[in-house]
């Protein structure tokens, strides 16, 4: 058996393709979504990362600016720039490329973003509000993660789904979400006993732990969708998963590649959280 791939960059040039008529739209309104992302020193992968980012802007017809920094910018004045953000018209959304050079505390950064520009969905706030489940910016991976599982016709509601990792940037929030659509959720992490035969159980498995192809086909159930979310460079260079995609596509069911699987979504499903915060911004939504 060969597993049905769920193709990350299918789904997302199908939402931006969406976007793109939705930001015509706002811009015959005489609206502009803007974005601000902020690079603070010389990291090569967060440069990658803000390069794609400006280019999503690009072609999405967004307002766009970056901000690149030197690695030895003060804390203090980060939080000048981010405050001056929050008070520009032309900016709806904010993002510091994390990770930050280690003098600026991460924390006092996220807080410091106006909560209805955080289209990281870090700021406390907004991640209150997701888990008491009211309206809010959602984080973007966990986001993308729920849009590749629906969009590629699979039901969540009634499944049981196990999340392998608990950071707060994907495993918490996806289990969240997960639950929000009505599953069932387990969440294993590094001191969880008989790790296997829990994901065995799952019918969506979630993985999200950083260690290259660790979730081989013991720990899948027959038929199982598997969602990938890690991203791992391999000593040859090459990007591999959490997931070691050759043994678990033989039992699995839909299942995502690395790279092409949820890496394209979490741009996307930043540039939908610029859009929402425009529209709300102008009372258009």
């Amino acid at each position: 058996m060969t597993a049905m791939i769920i193709s990350g960059k299918q789904i997302s040039d199908e939402i931006r393709s969406f976007m793109i008529e939705e930001v015509k739209d706002l811009v015959r309104k005489g609206v502009t979504p803007g974005l601000a992302v902020i690079l603070v020193g010389e990291d090569p992968a967060s440069q990658v990362y803000v390069r794609n980012k400006e280019k999503a802007c690009h072609d999405l017809g967004f307002y766009s600016e970056v901000h690149r920094l030197p690695g030895d910018t003060s804390q203090e004045n980060l939080l000048a720039l981010v405050n001056k953000l929050n008070h520009q018209e032309s900016i709806n959304g904010i993002l510091v490329q994390l990770p930050l050079p280690s003098h600026i505390e991460e924390k006092a950064v996220i807080n410091a973003i106006a909560v209805e520009k955080d289209v990281d969905g870090f700021h406390p706030v907004n991640v209150g509000n997701l888990v008491i489940g009211d309206d809010s910016l959602l984080p973007c991976t966990p986001a993308g993660v729920i849009e590749l599982i629906k969009r590629a016709g699979i039901e969540i509601s009634g499944k049981h789904a196990v999340v392998i990792g608990r950071s707060n940037i994907v495993g918490k929030p996806v289990s969240l979400l997960l639950q929000r659509e009505n599953a069932t959720v387990t969440m294993c992490h590094s001191r969880t006993a008989n790790m296997a035969e829990i994901a065995r159980q799952a019918d969506i498995l979630v993985v999200a732990i950083g260690r290259a192809n660790f979730i081989d086909a013991s720990y899948v159930k027959p038929g199982a969708v598997v969602i990938d979310v890690g991203m791992n460079r391999l000593d040859n260079g090459k990007l591999a998963g959490d997931v070691d995609f050759e043994s678990v596509k033989e039992v699995s069911g839909p299942i995502t590649p690395v790279p092409g699987g949820v890496g394209p979504m979490t741009i996307t499903m930043l540039m939908k959280n610029t859009l929402i915060a425009a529209k709300r911004h102008h009372r258009l939504s």
